[in-house]
């Protein structure tokens, strides 16, 4: 059972790392005027606070959903909890700069307890 997971997550994450490359040579040609180093740390950006934290959370439904079902509803997830808990963390009074930061590596350690969960057999 493990070692068909971790296969799984390898050829999850080399269809991840492609649709990155993919997206930062479609906003290359996009922004053709914008130096590389620019269009790739936008990407990066997307990728950081969008995609990773809900396809990771979203890997709880890994056996019911495909992985591109998985990778669009993940990001319609990450966008709303790091939006409503952005929300009320600056009403908490934490400073917006660190939102981008906290928020994503949150919900990305929170896809790996998921992930090592799984691993182990519930």
């Amino acid at each position: 059972m493990k070692k068909e997971l971790m296969d799984k997550l390898k050829k999850e994450s080399l269809s991840i790392l492609i649709l990155f490359i993919a997206i930062v040579i479609m906003f290359k040609i996009l922004f053709y005027k914008e130096g590389f180093l620019a269009v790739l740390r936008t990407v990066f950006a997307l990728f950081w606070v969008f995609v990773l934290p809900g396809f990771c959370l979203m890997y709880y439904w890994h056996e019911q959903l495909e992985f591109m079902v998985r990778l669009i509803i993940g990001i319609v997830v990450s966008s709303a909890i790091i939006g409503i808990a952005s929300y009320y963390l600056g009403l908490l009074g934490l400073n917006i700069m660190y939102h981008g930061i906290i928020l994503p590596a949150a919900c990305l350690v929170a896809g790996f307890f998921i992930v090592s969960k799984e691993g182990r057999g519930k």
